[in-house]
């Protein structure tokens, strides 16, 4: 399973693709579309969207996860933010993406385990999540795959990884919970 993330912003929008077995995490590409500040708005909604329809034609993700907006410092912040992730949102519909959306909390929780953990705490599990060598910089690139990552864990695997794993899991009820969890005999 492949999931391109979104850290949406006007200024600057994370983006990177995670491919899955259900138990390894492998990056397939990150970064960040930054605008030039000599750009009208219009301009810079406009590169996010080429950009985005860009990456996803190449990595051909088979759904998106989009950071969803939690809170902003003003209004103008606020609106600025949502037409940046309106645009995202278009670019993955249009590639024929499956859409989910995530407040940055639930983001945290899923990779850190703690709902107000610190940037740099994001990008440390990132790194340890996806076996990087070095911290996937700049921050909104790390929340991007944060964001991919929130959406892997958040959804069970709907495909056997093979037919080894689906025989040893198949007399297994699956834990909902870790509470729930007992190892296999």
């Amino acid at each position: 399973m492949r999931v391109f993330g979104i850290d949406p912003g006007s200024e600057r929008t994370g983006y990177g693709c995670v491919e899955t077995d259900g138990s390894r995490h492998q990056l397939i590409v990150s970064g960040a579309i930054c605008a030039m500040a000599s750009d009208s708005f219009p301009d810079r909604l406009a590169r996010i969207h080429a950009e985005l329809t860009r990456l996803l034609a190449e990595c051909r993700p088979e759904s998106v996860a989009i950071e969803n907006l939690f809170h902003a410092s003003n209004a103008r912040s606020a609106l600025k933010l949502g037409h940046a992730r309106g645009v995202a949102m278009l670019a993955a519909v249009q590639a024929g993406c499956e859409v989910a959306e995530y407040t940055p909390t639930e983001v945290k929780r899923a990779v850190v385990g703690y709902g107000r953990a610190e940037k740099t705490q994001v990008q440390q599990m990132v790194k340890l999540l996806l076996g990087l060598d070095h911290l996937p910089t700049p921050h909104d690139a790390a929340d991007a795959l944060a964001v991919a990552i929130c959406h892997i864990h958040a959804r069970p695997m709907t495909t056997a990884r093979s037919p080894l794993a689906a025989a040893r899991t198949a007399d297994r009820p699956v834990a909902r919970s870790w509470r729930q969890y007992r190892p296999a005999r």
